[in-house]
C-alpha cells in the first residue's frame, strides 16, 4: 500500500473530505467483469475465509427450510445460473431460510440464500434468475472486497487529514471528524453502493439471458417490488438506487444489448 504525498491548505483538506474526494491509498486492479478498475485492499484470501465463517454463523443462527419444493425450484435455477456466469472455480450451495422476510444474500465464496418469504412472491423461475443473477454479481463484481477496501481507504483519509489539520493548527475534535465522516458517506461509500446495485443488476440480466430466462421477467418483479417499497427513504441517503432508476437503467440495459 502506498500512501501519496498530499500538499493543500486547510480549506482543501476539509471540501476534500466534506467530498468525499480525499481518499490517499492506492491498490487499484482492473476488474474485466465490470470493464474498470476498483479499489482492492483486502485479499482474496481474507474474503474467503471471512465469507466461509460467516456462512457456518448464519447457517447456526437460521432455520434452513428441508422442504423439496422449494429446494428443487432454487436449486434448479442456481444450476442453471451458475452455468450462465462461469463461475465455477466457487463452491456454489443454495438455501432456503425459513423465514417470512422478502430477502436473498450471497457471499463472495458463492453461498447463496434465498428466504421462503420472497420465493412465495415469485411466480416464475425467471423472477428467481433475476434476484438470483443479481446477487451473483456482486460475486463477479467483487463488490464485497471493494466495499471494505473503500471503508478502510476512508478511516485512512480521515486520519490523515486529521494529522495535516492538526499540523496547521487547526483542533481536530470529535464534531469535525463527525462532519468529515459524514462527508466520505454521502460523497463516496453511498454512491458506490448504488453503483454496485446498477452493476449488479445489469451483470444480472446478462446472467439470466444466457440462462435462457426472458430478460422482461426481471422488470415485472422489480416492478412488483416497487409496491412494497412505501417507506423508502430518500435516494440520496441510501445504499439502493430507487425503484424508479432501477428498472429504467434495466431497460436501457436490456435495449443496448438488444435483448427481445
Amino acid at each position: 500500500m502506498r500512501i501519496r504525498k498530499i500538499s493543500m491548505n486547510r480549506r482543501d483538506i476539509v471540501l476534500g473530505l466534506a467530498a468525499g474526494s480525499i481518499i490517499p491509498v492506492s491498490g487499484c486492479a482492473q476488474n474485466d467483469a465490470l470493464g474498470r478498475s476498483q479499489l482492492q485492499l483486502v485479499s482474496q484470501n481474507q474474503l474467503m475465509s471471512l465469507s466461509q465463517q460467516a456462512w457456518t454463523d448464519a447457517l447456526q443462527r437460521e432455520r434452513v427450510l428441508r422442504d423439496p419444493g422449494y429446494n428443487r425450484r432454487l436449486q434448479r435455477v442456481g444450476a442453471n445460473m451458475v452455468s450462465s456466469t462461469g463461475m465455477t472455480d466457487l463452491d456454489w450451495e443454495f438455501v432456503v431460510i425459513d423465514s417470512d422476510q422478502v430477502n436473498a444474500w450471497v457471499l463472495p465464496n458463492g453461498k447463496v440464500a434465498f428466504y421462503r418469504g420472497i420465493l412465495d412472491i415469485m411466480e416464475e423461475d425467471g423472477h428467481i434468475a433475476t434476484v438470483m443473477g443479481h446477487e451473483m454479481g456482486h460475486v463477479a463484481g467483487r463488490h464485497a472486497a471493494e466495499r471494505a477496501s473503500q471503508q478502510r481507504a476512508s478511516q485512512i483519509g480521515l486520519q490523515i487529514a486529521g494529522a495535516l489539520l492538526q499540523q496547521q493548527g487547526v483542533n481536530f475534535d470529535q464534531n469535525m471528524a463527525a462532519a468529515l465522516g459524514a462527508g466520505v458517506t454521502y460523497g463516496v461509500i453511498l454512491p458506490y453502493s448504488r453503483q454496485h446495485e446498477f452493476e449488479a443488476d445489469r451483470l444480472g440480466v446478462d446472467y439470466m439471458v444466457g440462462a435462457g430466462y426472458e430478460p422482461h421477467q426481471a422488470i415485472d418483479f422489480w416492478l412488483a417490488m416497487s409496491t412494497l417499497h412505501q417507506d423508502a427513504s430518500f435516494e440520496f441517503m441510501s445504499t439502493h438506487p430507487s425503484d424508479e432508476a432501477r428498472v429504467d437503467a434495466m431497460r436501457a440495459h436490456i435495449a443496448s444489448r438488444g435483448y427481445s
